[in-house]
């Protein structure tokens, strides 16, 4: 999820509605997909030829994958659903944008055949989706489009076998309280880390990954606090074995973040250390 110009726009006809909002950003991204689809940033072409999307630090905590069923929620065009299927795991994935589903079908054509993409809405996903997973994994962005985190935990649970987990790494609720239109190196406080009933409205002339496209419009996201991701979790009947929380996240927050050779964005040196992202495994009991 990005935010480029976070701001309070008039309330959209029948706002107080999750739905509404919702709606909006499903055709924010529809018309999103397609061309950050075909940017350098994706580089889907290159894709095909091989490698894997998925990081170190991610594919160390979610362990040995191969031979396992895992269930990508919100996995938008596929492209780590599929680095896990290069890692040998039997892969599904879910997103809510056909033009997102769509390019993740054409990609597994040619990388992972057996792989499978569904379009839904992830809080509804049960009434589209039968079975149960080794492994349900969810990162990088997605957590703010929902604006309820307790069915989300609902849906993520009722899907994991039992003893199998739930895999998350996402920025950080407290990075989210920081002024993205920053331009200094300097740490200012503009969002309430506390979620409300109301999502924040952001205003966006372009895809990051393609800047000179004009898409003028709004998005629409929800804060939640770790507290409730972690409680969420618990109240689905999961049990939490970690919670690791890290000072870099996989893009850039804010604009004077600079990025490393492992491919994490950081703060610049000089500044005080705080969390960025998070990761987070909680598992299914086996009785």
């Amino acid at each position: 999820m990005t935010a480029p110009n976070g701001s309070r726009d008039p309330q959209p006809s029948g706002a107080r509605d999750p739905q509404t909002y919702l709606r909006k950003n499903h055709e924010m991204w529809q018309r999103w997909t397609p061309l950050k689809a075909a940017s350098a940033q994706y580089d889907l072409a290159g894709f095909r030829t091989g490698g894997s999307r998925m990081r170190a630090l991610e594919r160390a905590e979610v362990g040995e994958v191969r031979g396992r069923s895992l269930l990508h929620l919100q996995c938008h065009v596929g492209l780590d659903t599929l680095s896990w299927a290069r890692l040998g795991a039997q892969v599904t994935g879910v997103d809510f944008c056909a033009e997102g589903v769509a390019t993740a079908c054409s990609l597994a054509a040619d990388v992972a055949p057996s792989a499978v993409f569904v379009e839904a809405d992830v809080l509804d996903l049960p009434s589209r989706l039968d079975g149960t997973f080794d492994i349900v994994y969810t990162s990088h962005g997605v957590l703010g489009w929902l604006p309820d985190l307790y069915r989300w935990a609902e849906v993520a649970a009722h899907f994991t076998a039992p003893g199998g987990f739930v895999y998350v790494f996402e920025s950080h609720p407290a990075a989210w309280m920081l002024d993205n239109k920053a331009d200094g190196p300097e740490l200012r406080l503009r969002y309430s880390y506390f979620g409300e009933a109301e999502p924040l409205a952001f205003e966006y002339r372009s895809p990051t990954a393609v800047p000179e496209a004009e898409l003028p419009g709004w998005e629409y996201a929800w804060g939640h606090s770790l507290g409730e991701v972690v409680s969420a979790l618990a109240a689905a009947g999961l049990r939490v074995e970690f919670l690791h929380e890290w000072p870099f996240v996989a893009w850039r927050l804010v604009p004077f973040m600079t990025q490393g050779q492992d491919g994490w964005w950081r703060l610049p040196e000089g500044l005080p250390s705080m969390p960025l992202s998070f990761s987070l495994r909680a598992s299914k009991p086996s009785d």
